[in-house]
């Protein structure tokens, strides 16, 4: 551990002069995060200039060229212009941080810079001028850098170096001309809160190590069910580690109301049963029946119209089918959003079959369940107060840092009796608090990552009105990107009239396409636009947007739009940039 004197301090004025009016920018850090940091930048600032030095006001800011930070001054100026010290991470090893014996000011100097990275990384993130993703090919990556691991330790200074690579070889899904998933965008609150709960670095499984977390859990979900339209918020559910999971959860839960005896003796002693999806839903529920030994080739997939909803009279003919074989209807999982064309299953319609014939109907709105905050869109959700349970991602349309996703179920204690195996060394039922706040028996999983309060935090500095305000902006973006495209020379829609969600489905034809017979060797052709175009998008690093085939129609671009820092500026630049690319194909 270095200290003064050691060979790792150096002393002298900051700028040459020795003016103490004149701070320099290790001052300046100082003095600008005081502002706002409040306890930790003033010790970090005693730490670093001496105990007791007040930093003056000042709007400059650190040279990010500049040496690393620099402790401890002895001189009796208040304030000083004294030259800091270095701190040479050349020398220093994770073991010379906490809780290392006097660690303290190299673990304050190491993460302060760790935070630089990340601020400069930050201001990036949203400027227009700077690449989405500096693209390199696997193997060029794996050949300019050397990621293994090694027996001995790196230094401090290498652990920076890593730092700086992994961000710069990252993609920045908080550009605004980022579009190629549906979770998008870089909220600063919910990345505060996700800091601060990474330095927590507790478990959900119960109140006596979470006690602040599960209770804004509780507050949360109750929330959520309130807003699906459940009386008073009552049922249950629980944060799972993303939609699939959720899904699943529902699976296993409507497995278990029908047959509970399946949690002891397992499908062998039930009949088999049949869950019901549409052909545009979510992989994730065939995947959750194959988990779940239940077996995907009981998934049936249910026919949709042409704009990807799912059509209750084939519904209700394939659910009769199945029950002639004598096969047990389980499942029916609706999507509130589908993945690509953003289409809303009608709820009212295929709650009132799963009403007649019994059945649990859960509704995937992993994707469009964000709308339910919006008076303007939630109508698009009618029927969903009938769900028996609803997968919500507040990390995709309200724009939530990933991950965040819930299972919402209207019956109270089902979870419980479904997943509980009371292990006594961790739900011990002598507890001197009430016990029904230990979620942990109610999960899955055992370690649960804290991921609400980056949502709950969110929702407390946005309110509802201002999740509402981002959602709608991002549908109306999707109207503005139709309405572009809809009549222009060179694009097609994949299918005909305005979207549902902000999914935006199109083909870009090159000029060489647009007198061709609409034949085979035309679908061919256009097979491959979208690929090249996409990779060539990402070589130039300009933006990213997702293309797919589905069905009967070849690769397409999927534009979806769910980043608050997207503007008209940026739909018109993807517009232009796909003719750009295109051109010459």
């Amino acid at each position: 551990m270095a200290t003064p004197g050691s060979g790792f301090w150096s002393f002298g004025s900051e700028d040459g002069s020795g003016d103490p009016d004149n701070p320099g920018p290790a001052k300046a850090w100082c003095q600008a995060a005081q502002k706002f940091t409040g306890g930790i930048s003033t010790k970090l600032c005693a730490l670093l200039y001496g105990e007791g030095e007040k930093p003056m006001e000042t709007g400059a800011k650190e040279d990010p060229s500049a040496p690393p930070r620099k402790p401890t001054c002895t001189c009796n100026k208040k304030p000083c212009g004294c030259q800091k010290a270095d701190m040479n991470y050349a020398f220093l090893h994770s073991s010379d941080l906490l809780p290392a014996p006097d660690g303290e000011v190299a673990t304050l100097s190491f993460l302060q810079d760790v935070m630089d990275i990340l601020l400069q990384h930050l201001v990036t993130n949203f400027d227009r001028s700077t690449k989405v993703i500096d693209f390199h090919y696997p193997n060029e990556l794996l050949q300019d850098y050397n990621w293994e691991l090694a027996d001995q330790p790196q230094t401090l200074e290498e652990i920076l170096l890593n730092c700086r690579t992994a961000l710069k070889y990252a993609i920045k899904t908080g550009h605004p001309r980022y579009f190629n998933q549906l979770s998008t965008g870089l909220d600063m609150v919910g990345l505060a809160a996700d800091w601060l709960t990474s330095t927590a670095n507790t478990n959900m499984f119960t109140y006596e190590i979470a006690p602040v977390f599960v209770l804004m859990e509780y507050v949360t979900l109750r929330k959520m069910r309130e807003i699906i339209g459940w009386p008073g918020g009552a049922g249950d559910g629980i944060f799972s580690p993303g939609g699939a999971i959720s899904n699943m959860y529902a699976m296993l839960i409507a497995r278990f109301k029908m047959f509970p005896e399946v949690k002891e003796k397992g499908m062998a002693a039930i009949p088999r049963l049949i869950a019901f999806t549409s052909e545009h839903s979510h992989f994730s529920v065939k995947k959750g029946a194959a988990a779940l030994g239940i077996g995907t080739d009981s998934v049936v997939l249910i026919r949709c119209d042409e704009r990807g909803k799912m059509i209750p009279s084939d519904l209700e003919r394939r659910i009769v089918e199945v029950k002639q074989k004598g096969f047990v209807p389980f499942l029916v999982s609706a999507t509130a959003g589908t993945t690509v064309y953003g289409a809303f299953d009608p709820l009212i319609a295929i709650a009132d079959i799963c009403k007649k014939y019994k059945i649990w109907l859960h509704v995937d709105g992993a994707w469009g369940g964000g709308l339910l905050m919006s008076r303007k869109h939630k109508w698009k959700l009618n029927g969903i107060e009938r769900a028996n349970s609803v997968t919500w991602n507040p990390h995709k349309m309200m724009g939530v840092p990933l991950q965040c996703s819930a299972l919402l179920v209207r019956e109270e204690g089902i979870m419980q009796s479904c997943n509980q195996m009371h292990a006594s060394y961790l739900f011990q039922q002598d507890k001197h608090y009430d016990l029904s706040y230990d979620t942990g028996d109610k999960a899955l999983q055992c370690g649960r990552h804290v991921d609400v309060f980056k949502l709950w935090l969110m929702w407390r500095a946005k309110g509802t009105t201002g999740f509402e305000a981002q959602i709608d902006k991002c549908l109306e973006l999707a109207e503005y990107l139709y309405n572009k495209i809809k009549n222009r020379e060179g694009f097609e829609m994949v299918f005909d009239g305005k979207p549902q969600h902000t999914n935006v489905c199109f083909w870009y034809l090159p000029p060489s396409l647009r007198d061709m017979e609409d034949n085979e060797e035309r679908l061919n052709r256009l097979s491959k636009v979208a690929p090249v175009i996409k990779a060539r998008m990402m070589e130039y690093g300009t933006t990213m947007v997702s293309y797919q085939p589905l069905g009967d129609k070849v690769n397409f671009f999927r534009m979806v739009i769910s980043n608050p820092a997207a503007a008209h500026q940026d739909i018109d630049f993807l517009i232009e940039e796909i003719e750009r690319l295109g051109q010459d194909l």
